[in-house]
This record gives structure tokens, C-alpha cells and sequence, in this order.
């Protein structure tokens, strides 16, 4: 059976090369050697990689084509950057490089953009979401935030509509034959992305802190629950798993600074 064509940048998506783990160490050896050559089939070996992340952004440009451009930029720089000392699989590493050269462009070139005054009512709203949890144990209607800050339900709700994200956080954006990527686990950071230093810095100040803290903050952060949630989970009330959260997340900005 013929597989599908999809033109994109001139490229035949349907005979795109997917190298194995294996074939891609051996490049990586002979084009950190100087082997150009070796550079030029890693970049075709893995535009597939670039075309699965493509997929979660296909409904926020009219342009994939530039889309795609812009992705290898992303699978380039990861490609120059790559390092095999530290035996991770070159799509772990790569997918965060392309998801900030894609989130970048889309941020650069959006016409829609969220009015300022928006935003700040928004950040101003959650400020007191977080102090209605403290003080009530739990969590605040549109209405009690908007009482408290003398604003009107409608202008909660629509600010705190406006910084949602389109695309789901826990959307699988990729599997190379190993471990599912999510994009949940690339969130990035104010640049685009977490370099790999850090990202190991991460897992082992997970490791150190204490089993509880490590529990909410991968259920709150990884698996989207919430905070009531937990507490109906563990036992405990909402101020206590805000405070957990609160305490995990210090203990690690100690641990990685």
C-alpha cells in the first residue's frame, strides 16, 4: 500500500528516513569528529521528530510551511548542541529546542495578542484566588475574586480565559520507540527551554526532598490535578497541599541554584 504524501518545504513527508537510536550515536560520533556529512543525515533523519510536534500546532498558523522551517532551526541548534556523555535519548533532548524555536514564533508573529490591561487583571485575580484558598480552605468562585478586587465576574472569568493554553499540556507529542514525550514534560522556560544541566539538576532535587512534597508537586504539575483534588486524595486540607507546594517548590530553587 502506498503511504501518504504530504508536501511540506518540498519535502515527501512519506519517504522521510527515521534513523535508529543506534545509527544516530554512531553520527553523532562522526560529525562531532567534523564529518559534515553526518550532520546533513541527522537533520533528514529526523524531520519526523519536527512534523509530531508540528501536529499540536497545525490549528495556530496558516502557514505550516514556515512552521516547519522554523522547527528545524529548533532540530539544528539541538544537533550542534547534543551531548552523548550524558546518555539520554537525542529526542528527549531535542524536542524542548524545537518546542521553544516554535513557541517563539508563534509568540513573535501572533496577531491575536492579550490586551496588558487583560493580563494584569488576570495575574491580579490569581493573586487573590491564592489568598481566598488560604483563608477559606478552598477553591474561589469567579464571583468571590471578583468581589474582592470590585471588578465584574465576566472580566475574572474572560482574563483568566485569555492565559489558557490552546494546546492540552498532557497531548503525547512524540514517541521514538521508547518512552512516550508529553508536552507536559517540556514545559519551557522564559527563554524557550531548559538546558539539559538543569533538567538533571530537576530530577535529583526531586529525589531530596521530602516524599510528600515530591508527591503533590508531580500529581500538581505533571498529572494536572488539583489542589482539591489532593486533599480529598491524601486526607489533608487544601491550605496544607498549598503549603506543601509551596515548601517543595522552595526546597528545589535552593537545591538548583
Amino acid at each position: 500500500m502506498a503511504r501518504h504524501k504530504v508536501e511540506i518545504c518540498g519535502v515527501n513527508t512519506a519517504n522521510i528516513e527515521v534513523l535508529t537510536n543506534e545509527q544516530q550515536i554512531q553520527l553523532f560520533k562522526e560529525y562531532q569528529k567534523g564529518d559534515l556529512s553526518a550532520k546533513e543525515k541527522l537533520i533528514n533523519g529526523n524531520l519526523k521528530l519536527v512534523l509530531s510536534i508540528l501536529k499540536g500546532f497545525n490549528n495556530r498558523t496558516d502557514n505550516m510551511d514556515d512552521l516547519f522551517q522554523v522547527g528545524c532551526i529548533g532540530l539544528i541548534k539541538a544537533i550542534d548542541n547534543f551531548d552523548l556523555s550524558h546518555e539520554v535519548r537525542f529526542s528527549t533532548y531535542a524536542v524542548p529546542m524545537i518546542l521553544g524555536e516554535v513557541k517563539r514564533y508563534l509568540r513573535d508573529n501572533n496577531s491575536i495578542r492579550i490586551a496588558r490591561s487583560i493580563k494584569d487583571t488576570a495575574y491580579k485575580s490569581l493573586k487573590i484566588k491564592e489568598q481566598l484558598i488560604n483563608e477559606n480552605d478552598q477553591e474561589p468562585t469567579p464571583a468571590m475574586i471578583a468581589q474582592r478586587l470590585g471588578i465584574s465576574e465576566f472580566e475574572v472569568s474572560n482574563a483568566l480565559n485569555a492565559l489558557k493554553e490552546t494546546i492540552s499540556m498532557h497531548e503525547p507529542i512524540y514517541n521514538d520507540g521508547g518512552d512516550v514525550i508529553y508536552l507536559a514534560d517540556q514545559l519551557s522556560n522564559e527563554e524557550g527551554v531548559y538546558d539539559l544541566e538543569t533538567k538533571i539538576a530537576l530530577r535529583e532535587a526531586l529525589d531530596k526532598i521530602k516524599d510528600k512534597e515530591k508527591y503533590i508537586l508531580i500529581q500538581r504539575y505533571m498529572i494536572g490535578k488539583t489542589q482539591m483534588e489532593l486533599a480529598s486524595e491524601i486526607g489533608i486540607s487544601q491550605a496544607q497541599i498549598s503549603r506543601l507546594e509551596k515548601s517543595g517548590l522552595a526546597n528545589i530553587k535552593k537545591m538548583i541554584k
